[in-house]
């Protein structure tokens, strides 16, 4: 093939194609997401430019939500319109959705059994080690040394302080550090330039579907017509299922108004995703767990560990969390536990990912409209140094339970799992160290905590 030739237009069958296999393979969170759309789509089918790439790329990263997703559909629609974004984005959340409604019944039908149990005895420790790996990797993305950035440091270290020790809801904490971040960058503006980012691609330029100087398309330019249409059909598509739910129920806790109170729940978490998937974790643990009692703290270890061990967006865990909720409250009656728990699942995902197809609908076009960098604000950049006390507060939360297994059942005394703790530090130092994926580690740790548990040693 002539790479310095245009390549040829895609027709949308073959863009669903691409999007159905994505949505497949797409394992490794969203740097590995965001890794896999680049090399297919940049270098080797060259369907976008290096530029537009990671332009559309920025404005991803600015927004609550997943980012892969996000980026999915925003470049399926600016190659085919609505229809294209929202292909893309659904078949990059269909797969993980009905594998994960699959594997959450098989876990709460047959968890009970010892190998089962043995795995999950395995793969707790590596979940835990995978949240502490986030910890590292989101700080070194966004603290800078103490020296240079100390409020950055400062919220950091206060996030942890007031969602472990004070137990502050995570939407108050990311009120605070947007409010700091705003004050201080006229203090000090040097320390909340943002740094980190994905990185641009070496080599020569070739020729690609949209590169750098494609005009852009007419529907991809802004229109406020179009802009209050989007919002209008986003309006209607978050308030009839929602007005469904509430339908002859009202607004409490009986049976299917579960459904109506996880509806709420998760679009508030839709909003609050700042930093990813590990960031929201924390207030859907208070919410889920803490609050409506949908599952408890071990299980939703396992749900994480289910999420990252199955493609597509880690926030998918939110589906497991449904699942189960929707299994213990019998939304659709005890004769049907499984038909309210897949619905409480899907209802779960629509309202989790509803705002991101808003997002990038509505926000697309003014995008569109520059092909000049986007930054963070300091309001923003404060948000990320928070979510780093954040997530640390959430691995600290999962190493105690690794630790402790009996932590909040209620059973006298304490007792440290020792092995449990090594399973944790070997996937850590595995993961920091020598590089491994999570998938690797995931199911090597699994294996040793069969094997141990089989032979009585655990």
């Amino acid at each position: 093939m002539d790479t310095l030739r245009q390549p040829s237009p895609v027709s949308f069958v073959d863009a669903l194609r691409f999007w159905l296999k994505l949505g497949l393979i797409s394992f490794g969170g969203p740097a590995g997401q965001i890794a896999i759309m680049h090399r297919e789509l940049v270098e080797n089918r060259r369907w976008i430019s290096e530029k537009r790439f990671l332009h559309a790329l920025n404005y991803c990263m600015l927004l609550p939500g997943p980012e892969a997703q996000q980026l999915a559909t925003y470049l399926g629609w600016l190659m085919h319109r609505t229809w294209g974004g929202v292909a893309a984005g659904v078949l990059f959340v269909l797969p993980s959705l009905l594998i994960l409604i699959v594997l959450s019944w098989a876990y709460v039908a047959f968890g009970h059994l010892p190998w089962i149990a043995g795995l999950f005895y395995g793969i707790k420790p590596a979940v835990a080690a995978i949240v502490l790996q986030a910890v590292h990797r989101i700080g070194s993305r966004t603290l800078k040394s103490p020296a240079k950035a100390p409020i950055l440091w400062v919220i950091a270290l206060s996030s942890f302080v007031a969602i472990a020790v004070l137990h502050i809801a995570f939407p108050w904490v990311v009120a605070g550090a947007a409010l700091i971040g705003w004050v201080a960058a006229r203090i000090a503006p040097a320390q909340f330039v943002a740094g980190g980012g994905h990185g641009e691609a070496t080599g020569a330029h070739r020729p690609a579907l949209i590169d750098d100087d494609t005009p852009t398309p007419a529907h991809a330019r802004f229109s406020k017509a179009r802009l209050g249409r989007v919002l209008a059909v986003g309006a209607l598509l978050w308030l009839l299922p929602m007005a469904a739910l509430l339908a002859g129920r009202g607004w409490d806790m009986s049976h299917g108004n579960t459904l109506a109170q996880m509806g709420w729940f998760f679009t508030k978490a839709a909003l609050l995703t700042f930093g990813g998937a590990y960031a929201v974790l924390p207030y859907v643990y208070q919410g889920a767990v803490e609050r409506f009692h949908w599952l408890t703290g071990p299980q939703m270890i396992d749900g994480l560990a289910l999420g990252e061990s199955t493609p597509g967006p880690l926030i998918m865990v939110v589906a497991f969390v449904g699942f189960l909720g929707g299994w213990t409250r019998q939304v659709l009656g005890p004769d049907h536990l499984f038909l309210g728990a897949a619905l409480a699942a899907a209802v779960v995902t629509w309202f989790t990912f509803l705002p991101s197809f808003i997002f990038i609908l509505a926000g697309g076009p003014l995008v569109e409209s520059t092909h000049g960098q986007l930054h963070l604000t300091a309001p923003l950049v404060a948000i990320t140094a928070a979510v780093v006390g954040v997530v640390a507060s959430l691995a600290l939360f999962f190493i105690a339970h690794v630790a402790l297994p009996t932590l909040g059942n209620g059973q006298p005394g304490l007792e440290i799992d020792w092995i449990g703790l090594f399973l944790a530090a070997t996937a850590f130092v595995a993961l920091l160290r020598f590089k491994l994926g999570v998938i690797p580690v995931l199911a090597a740790s699994a294996l040793a905590g069969l094997a141990l548990r089989l032979g009585g040693w655990a």
